[in-house]
């Protein structure tokens, strides 16, 4: 063992306890009366025994009648009492709990919106998933069982075994052997069933994995006849489920039969022991039969806390897993006192240098595969650093429109992601409106900065609801002028309920050139100083492209437009081009100029002018390049 691991261990999970523990908040109440409910039924339940035996001793067996009413009227009390008591722990236990683990949830979800792109790559949508669902449910289960069972079982225990002890101390004696012999089966129970349980959750993220690709592409898995192959791929992540389970639970139903034998043991010995203490006249009848109820209490409260064990041991690793997400820090915060305002879309990059700090499974795809590795501090493993940019010097004047070209993993949406703060540069600086993006308000900047994403995402509801995430406050008509813009009325116009038509979720009822359309008349609902089009009119036919190229021109002189696109015809219009070739700006000037001297553009335009081809597609990847160094014909 490593020193000073244990220690290390139980600052964790003090940690976690911390962590988890603050988001109790206004459930503090019922946290506190649950366990006060549970120690007054365990108070009610072990004198019943002792009211039982008075009435066998005192009352049966003399004959008197008016001790055994009265006494019965005070066990219905007692029965009564913990009833009540019991329906009280579980109504506080409930809301504490379902409130505990709302609380964790929004906590969670609400820091998940403040991080940056950096901090999200570090989870995937998965695990987050599981993380929201099933991890909090763990816990729910876990802080309910902690409050009712883990104060209800031992007091229950204690005060049955010092009863015992108080009516016959060497019968009591059998209990208290019956105790160890199942403590000691019990920890080694739940040792082994424990290793299964922390192995589960890893497998959930497979699974919701699983599930949600399929969902998300179910029309490419039909459309390429897969169905077989993605429910035997979920077939074996649930399958790998189920295993673990199953040893799991094979381990813990041992529980069961060992309560059961330890239990009519304990009456056996008990009844013979108790039996021949009555003919010696050391036991009366009622004491044996108070006996015999406190060894039923004794051994069940001790299958509880086996229980309890089992369920917090079980939710120790979602614990852990749920405050990974609640202590993740976002990368990019406000600064002290930061700028309000954008002067105007003019852009300035100074001697900009970025990579990704990720797993390369979670990279984005241009970074997928760029290299170096380093220590990371949070997780002990080591981290990707994926080198992108390299040394980046531009400059732009406001109301330009620029275009960006270069293939894939050439570092375009990199770049641009950088104008709104959605990564911080690692090296050098970003401009926008003359000032450093570091130095504005986030929502300031990225209210300014718009962006039209590649993959383009509307939400469930109406059209109008889509539109105004671009502003809350819009009107019909501010929202009828944008989509002019962006080419989007015409179709609105002949949907059923024109703006009021209900878009469902993921857009799936609307083509992907609507579904561009609206994303982009949503970009412009923000009034930007810069908006991006990462190559946003790709499903869009070039005529209607045209159209939308020119009503930015003439609707928005004042805004800033960067274009990333594949096809030259989205971009033959622009003010200036901008040449990615793997990290580095390759040339930056107007189209006719590059047409003229840089041998990329002219390749790409001449490429897709003679044969209609993307610019990935005219060479195998890496090819074009050099062969323009080289000065060689395509």
């Amino acid at each position: 063992m490593i020193p000073g691991s244990k220690a290390v261990d139980t600052m964790e999970e003090t940690s976690l306890l911390k962590t988890l523990m603050a988001q109790i908040k206004e459930f503090r109440r019922p946290t506190i009366l649950t366990p006060v409910c549970m120690i007054g039924e365990v108070i009610f339940e072990m004198l019943i025994p002792l009211l039982m035996a008075s009435i066998i001793d005192n009352g049966i067996e003399t004959g008197n009648m008016h001790h055994i009413v009265t006494t019965g009227l005070l066990m219905l009390l007692m029965a009564a009492g913990s009833l009540a008591t019991g329906v009280m722990g579980g109504v506080f236990g409930a809301r504490a709990s379902t409130g505990f683990a709302r609380n964790l949830r929004e906590a969670m979800f609400d820091n998940i919106q403040t991080f940056s792109f950096s901090n999200i790559d570090k989870f995937s949508t998965p695990s987050l998933i599981t993380r929201l669902t099933t991890d909090i449910t763990n816990i729910q289960m876990a802080f309910q069982m902690t409050l009712r069972m883990f104060v209800r079982a031992p007091m229950s225990l204690i005060t049955a075994m010092v009863m015992a002890f108080i009516i016959n101390a060497r019968l009591a004696r059998i209990y208290l052997a019956a105790v160890g012999f199942l403590a000691v089966c019990l920890f080694l129970i739940i040792r082994k069933a424990t290793g299964y349980f922390r192995k589960i959750f890893p497998r959930y993220d497979d699974l919701n994995e699983s599930i949600e690709e399929n969902v998300r592409g179910i029309r490419v898995v039909k459309s390429f006849v897969r169905e077989d192959y993605e429910t035997d791929k979920l077939r074996k992540a649930s399958g790998n489920i189920y295993k673990l389970f199953t040893k799991a639970e094979r381990m813990v139903i041992l529980n069961a039969p060992l309560m059961q034998t330890t239990v009519y043991t304990c009456i056996i010995l008990i009844s013979w022991l108790g039996a021949k203490m009555i003919v010696a006249g050391n036991l009366t009848t009622g004491q044996m039969m108070s006996l015999l109820t406190y060894c039923m209490n004794i051994l069940m409260s001790l299958m509880m806390l086996s229980m309890v064990f089992v369920m917090i041991t079980l939710s120790q690793a979602s614990a852990k897993r749920i405050c990974e997400v609640l202590d993740e820090t976002s990368d990019i915060t406000n600064p002290e006192n930061p700028v309000m305002e954008v002067a105007d879309g003019s852009i300035e990059f100074r001697n900009v240098n970025f990579s990704y700090k990720t797993a390369d499974s979670d990279a984005p795809e241009e970074a997928r595969g760029k290299p170096a590795e380093k220590g990371n501090a949070r997780t002990g493993g080591k981290e990707r650093v994926l080198h992108v940019l390299h040394q980046i010097n531009l400059t732009i004047q406001s109301g330009e429109t620029i275009g960006i070209i270069g293939g894939t993993g050439s570092g375009k949406t990199s770049l641009v992601n950088l104008l709104s703060r959605l990564y911080d540069v690692d090296e050098g600086a970003v401009l926008v409106g003359g000032r450093d993006v570091r130095t504005y308000d986030l929502e300031t900047i990225r209210s300014k900065v718009a962006v039209v994403l590649q993959k383009n995402v509307l939400f469930s509801g109406s059209v109008l609801d889509n539109l105004r995430w671009g502003n809350e406050n819009a009107t019909l008509e501010d929202c009828r002028r944008v989509c002019r813009i962006a080419c989007a009325d015409d179709f609105i116009e002949a949907m059923p309920e024109g703006y009021n038509t209900r878009i469902e979720q993921g857009g799936s009822n609307v083509s992907g050139g609507q579904k561009q359309r609206l994303c982009i008349a949503r970009a412009l609902l923000k009034d930007p100083k810069v908006i991006i089009f990462d190559d946003s009119t790709s499903a869009v036919d070039t005529a209607t492209d045209a159209r939308i190229r020119n009503a930015l021109i003439h609707e928005l002189p004042e805004t800033t437009k960067i274009i990333i696109a594949q096809r030259i015809s989205s971009i033959a219009h622009a003010d200036r081009v901008i040449v990615m070739e793997d990290g580095h700006v390759d040339a930056f000037d107007t189209p006719e100029n590059l047409l003229a001297d840089n041998r990329i553009y002219q390749e790409v335009y001449e490429s897709q002018v003679g044969g209609n081809a993307d610019f990935d597609e005219m060479l195998p990847e890496g090819e074009l390049h050099v062969h323009a160094r080289r000065g060689g014909e395509a």
